[in-house]
């Protein structure tokens, strides 16, 4: 194993210790706020589109952002950037122009409860279930990566890190609910952004700036030049044709991926539904897609130095795009650990202890988004609505406080799941596949055909995750088929949402559906146009209308996907 650990010094732990006092205080702080479920569980739908934006960003940028980014810029180049600019910036567009108008407006208190008022409770109970899960193995994502950190930065013990990650979050979330969750996530916007900024800039400058980066990344690997062009992407997608890679990243990670994730994952939709009016919650998305598309700059960018700087990293690129993975292995690294070595290679005393309080904040703002999204579902989705209905209001925050323990204990085993993928992107794309991939096809579905049955919602959503699953297993363990890169991913995700429209379709031409004047708010073609804006929205300067911000985002990320193309 290569040595990581780097020289902090009393600044350093100074800086932490600092962040840590921050997280603790704004928890204790919000604390004041919380005196119902609402309060505790959606911030008293209160909050301003602005700390909702950079909350909804923060929420995202966890362990996938910061060391899967990192980790598949160094090892892929620019074509990392696809994931941002056509597998995110759109879909939140479309979920602030489109989707947030029913999600707000019906009031419903997650993403499950509006499949339940739409599909009833098969298809709720299907997603509750398979959302919470999922929560807890991505917090495991979040919590294995800041354990590794500590661990390699520091030296120490894992358990350790593992544990008092898992005891800082547990405190603030039970103690002030969404809200320290939300204002801990704009405060970790900062430090982050605090922590990537000088790191990117200073490799840059040990490498001859962009020009230089760019010299030496051409004549890196097997891949060469391919890695300074987002497009075909060949590498990234896992398919030789590029006409077929281009499909394969625009449908399978473009759309059903992106749009499955941010527009239906109750994690992200939560950070808009705490917001105080529908025009902050459909602006929400939009405000946060304007840092999102610059974030693969000090993200993407750090990996792809480290990449061409580092020489353990340097070495292990080279045995692995050789094919040799034994004598990879045998380097002691992977590309997980870019950031890290690119941290103790050009990082002095003072910076280095605002890059570990920056990736710590990464990753707590991951896992805390996880956790707050799972014991909303785990409280209000399952408890609810299966176990006891007409329980006092506090009753529902107790369980949500041991919703929010249990689910730490649960994340620290989950993290060590995690822990076997050299490359978390695998990973978290496979989830996504089996699970957001499905729930996208059954709620654009519904919210457009109101034919369509609540019997064919759930048939829906099993068939689809089943379809994924049997794809990804027969891959992965029985080698029927081998694609590289993110392809099994984009296919199994393709393929659990044409799965879910089939069988959708099928089904309806053989159940009852729901009454039409039950579909309002529900369903587009019943939904007054009045339902989904705000009546002051006209009156209002452009910056805060979501059309037009919209608008001019599309046309930001359309030039950035141009000039690096």
């Amino acid at each position: 194993m290569v040595d990581i650990r780097l020289d902090a010094q009393w600044i350093d732990y100074a800086i932490i210790a600092l962040y840590f006092v921050f997280v603790l205080g704004v928890g204790w702080y919000a604390k004041r706020g919380v005196s119902n479920s609402i309060e505790f569980f959606l911030s008293g739908r209160s909050l301003p589109a602005w700390v909702t934006g950079l909350a909804f960003i923060s929420a995202n940028l966890g362990a996938v952002e910061i060391m899967g980014m990192s980790a598949t810029g160094a090892e892929l180049g620019m074509p990392t950037m696809n994931y941002f600019w056509v597998g995110a910036i759109p879909a939140m567009l479309f979920l602030g122009v489109v989707m947030m108008p029913f999600y707000y407006g019906s009031k419903v208190r997650s993403v499950p409860e509006f499949m339940r008022m739409r599909f009833g409770t098969g298809a709720h109970l299907v997603n509750s279930i398979s959302f919470a899960v999922a929560q807890l193995l991505i917090a495991g994502v979040n919590l294995s990566l800041l354990a590794t950190i500590v661990n390699r930065l520091l030296g120490w013990p894992m358990w350790v890190g593992l544990v008092l990650a898992a005891a800082f979050v547990l405190f603030y979330i039970t103690v002030g609910g969404l809200s320290a969750a939300i204002y801990n996530e704009v405060l970790q916007f900062f430090v982050i952004v605090a922590a990537l900024l000088p790191l990117t800039l200073i490799g840059l400058h040990r490498v001859g700036g962009w020009g230089g980066m760019k010299e030496r990344v051409a004549g890196d690997g097997m891949l060469g030049s391919e890695q300074l062009h987002t497009w075909p992407g060949t590498a990234l997608s896992g398919f030789d044709s590029p006409i077929l890679s281009v499909v394969g990243i625009v449908f399978g990670l473009g759309f059903v991926l992106s749009f499955g994730y941010w527009t239906t994952n109750f994690v992200e939709v939560q950070r808009a539904m705490a917001s105080k009016s529908i025009t902050a919650a459909r602006m929400t998305p939009i405000l946060g897609a304007f840092p999102k598309m610059l974030i693969p700059f000090i993200v993407i960018v750090p990996g792809m130095i480290a990449a061409v700087m580092v020489n353990e990293l340097t070495e292990f690129k080279q045995l692995d795009s050789a094919g040799d993975s034994a004598a990879a292995a045998g380097t002691g690294v992977t590309y997980n650990d870019a950031l890290l070595l690119l941290m103790r290679d050009v990082l002095p005393n003072g910076l280095l202890g605002v890059a570990i309080a920056g990736l710590l904040a990464a990753f707590m703002a991951g896992m805390a988004a996880n956790i707050s999204a799972f014991n909303t579902v785990v409280s209000y989705d399952l408890y609810q609505q299966y176990v006891k209905k007409d329980a006092p209001d506090d009753h529902y925050i107790k369980v949500g406080r041991i919703a929010t323990a249990a689910a730490c204990v649960i994340a620290i085993f989950t993290a060590l799941i995690a822990g076997q993928f050299s490359n978390l992107m695998d990973y978290l794309q496979t989830l996504f596949g089996f699970f957001n991939a499905p729930l996208f096809a059954t709620f654009i579905l519904g919210m457009f055909w109101k034919r369509m049955t609540a019997t064919a919602g759930w048939t829906g959503l099993v068939a689809g995750t089943l379809s994924a699953v049997v794809l990804w297993g027969s891959s992965t363990f029985f080698h029927v088929f081998t694609l590289p890169g993110q392809g099994l991913a984009f296919m199994s995700a393709a393929t659990a949402f044409v799965v879910d429209i089939v069988v959708s379709v099928v089904v309806t031409q053989f159940t009852a559906p729901k009454p039409v004047h039950e579909l309002k708010g529900l369903v587009y073609s019943e939904t007054p146009k009045a339902d989904l804006v705000d009546p002051e929205e006209a009156a209002m300067p452009f910056w805060r209308r979501p059309l037009p911000m919209a608008g001019i985002g599309l046309v930001l990320v359309v030039a950035l996907n141009v000039i690096f193309a």
